[in-house]
């Protein structure tokens, strides 16, 4: 994290806002415009300047809402769906991917030693568990993160924020919330026999811990992990707001058993040239290269190419929680596999290599050789991969990683940490609940400012407005008959309001050519 990026996020982290202070509004509101178009991405190069970032993929289709539902309609693992075969283009596609003699010849090394290190870490995850997750509090992380701590980080692909938000503000959200819920009992959820994962994104509770200063900081802290070339049309200091679901699991559920996977598209990272290109070094057979912090090519992918029930419209660089109870390891929290650089490494070779003798054949240290593998270009299969859903994974389709044994849970939690992970990170759900209170906690993941977010956030705030599901999410009409439903005045300050796209981002003189052109563009996109 440069220097300047971190003067920059604290000079705009803003004080910690009182739960029962009053707070004054000094800013005449911007009238919300009409919709507009996605503006092209141009970045001009000269002599001097660093060479233009890639063109963005085609943006999305029109969104149309989807189809009601809840979180067991999004995932295969709660819906039972199981995996189906690929049209006969991605054979083709995979082909192109594994390329030529010399390209194979480093494949084939790189599945040697990943696999190997696969091997290594599985034990030294089992033995170490929680302590594989860093640690950290709001003021170490925002005011002088340390050198260790930003590598750790980087490594694991994880940490938990302590203190991001007071306790007392965390509880007051859940107490609102039950509140919202009670008067509301229409509302859907998952289990639909013992609602949980509530399909509501628009209380009040929801908009005041998106907009607040303290979480909007550890976002911008969080994205300046990442880096850009000075031309990308990106801003690392311009978190935008995704509107996501709440939960608040009960002690004894056993039904909210989300499985490991990763978010952020499933074939649209081999299938989406920008998005291949993201992890091209791991694809040319050099998997110890891949930097998982390049934002570049990131930033103008194309995720969501299928439009599905669990498909994501938004480059989310860190998906995140705030928790509003105290919960820890059994008691229904997070899981991760704590090796980003790894994991991601396996996760876009595995599709390529086959198994030369099954499972059943042999013991289980010889069915995971490196010998007992070859290049597959023969099928046209991606393991366990979907058209319109996330990545999943389980030690069937993706056994070098011995999920059982490497997936850890997160240590104990407090009302205002959050939990922050990668967006390429495997992550699940405990599959029991054992504690002896709620498990709560409200997404809020850390997006950048990009101008196919900015599309995104324009189509989330028509949604916003008439108080219906966000695009990403069951369509239906949502919250618009609620009783007490957040509105837009519930927003407080300008960076929360920057973030749901109500008012216009400031373009100043000290912004680089990449940032400038973001801001630009994403107020012509939201009509400003």
């Amino acid at each position: 994290m440069s220097t300047t990026l971190i003067s920059k996020a604290r000079a705009i982290a803003g004080p910690s806002r009182s739960v029962s202070g009053a707070r004054t509004r000094t800013r005449t509101r911007t009238a919300l415009p009409a919709r507009r178009g996605l503006a092209s991405v141009v970045s001009e190069s000269s002599a001097g300047r660093t060479a233009p970032p890639p063109p963005p993929s085609p943006p999305p289709a029109p969104r149309s809402p989807r189809a009601e539902g809840d979180i067991g309609s999004v995932f295969a693992s709660l819906s039972g769906e199981t995996e189906q075969p690929f049209p006969e283009r991605f054979l083709d596609l995979k082909r192109s991917i594994i390329g030529d003699a010399d390209n194979q010849a480093r494949l084939r090394h790189s599945w040697t030693t990943l696999t190997e290190r696969l091997a290594q870490l599985a034990p030294e995850i089992e033995r170490k568990q929680q302590a594989c997750i860093p640690q950290t509090t709001y003021e170490a992380f925002i005011e002088n993160p340390s050198k260790e701590l930003i590598e750790d980080i980087k490594s694991c692909g994880t940490v938990i924020v302590r203190n991001a938000v007071s306790e007392e503000e965390a509880l007051q959200w859940l107490e609102e919330t039950r509140a919202y819920l009670a008067l509301n009992p229409q509302v859907k959820g998952f289990p639909a026999d013992d609602k949980q994962v509530f399909e509501i994104y628009w209380s009040k509770a929801q908009l005041a811990a998106r907009a607040h200063p303290r979480s909007l900081a550890v976002q911008r802290a969080l994205l300046t992990l990442f880096s850009a070339p000075p031309t990308a049309p990106v801003s690392l200091l311009t978190p935008l707001t995704y509107a996501d679901r709440l939960r608040i699991r009960n002690p004894g559920d056993a039904k909210f058993a989300l499985g490991p996977h990763s978010d952020g598209g499933s074939i649209e990272r081999w299938e989406d040239p920008n998005y291949r290109k993201v992890y091209e070094r791991i694809l040319q057979g050099k998997w110890e290269d891949f930097d998982a912090w390049q934002i570049e090519h990131r930033a103008v992918a194309n995720q969501d190419m299928y439009h599905g029930a669990g498909s994501c419209g938004v480059f989310r660089a860190f998906q995140g929680w705030t928790s509003m109870s105290h919960t820890g390891p059994n008691e229904g929290t997070l899981r991760v596999f704590p090796y980003l650089r790894e994991m991601t490494a396996y996760l876009m070779l595995r599709p390529l290599f086959r198994e030369k003798r099954f499972r059943a054949e042999l013991d289980h240290e010889s069915y995971l050789a490196a010998d007992n593998w070859e290049l597959d270009t023969e099928s046209t299969r991606f393991a366990n991969s979907a058209l319109g859903r996330c990545q999943e994974y389980n030690d069937e389709t993706h056994p070098h990683l011995e999920l059982s044994r490497t997936m850890v849970s997160i240590p104990q939690v407090r009302p205002g940490d959050q939990a922050w992970w990668h967006g390429d990170m495997i992550h699940a759900v405990e599959a029991n609940h054992r504690g002896k209170g709620p498990s709560a906690v409200m997404y809020i993941p850390s997006v950048p400012l990009t101008p196919l977010n900015a599309d995104y956030v324009r189509d989330q705030r028509e949604m916003f407005l008439a108080a219906r599901p966000p695009p990403d999410f069951p369509g239906g009409v949502g919250e618009s008959s609620f009783k007490g439903t957040g509105r837009a005045e519930d927003i407080e300050g300008l960076a929360g309001r920057n973030a749901m796209g109500l008012e216009p981002f400031e373009i100043t003189g000290d912004l680089t050519e990449g940032e400038r052109s973001a801001r630009q563009q994403a107020n012509k996109v939201l009509g400003f």
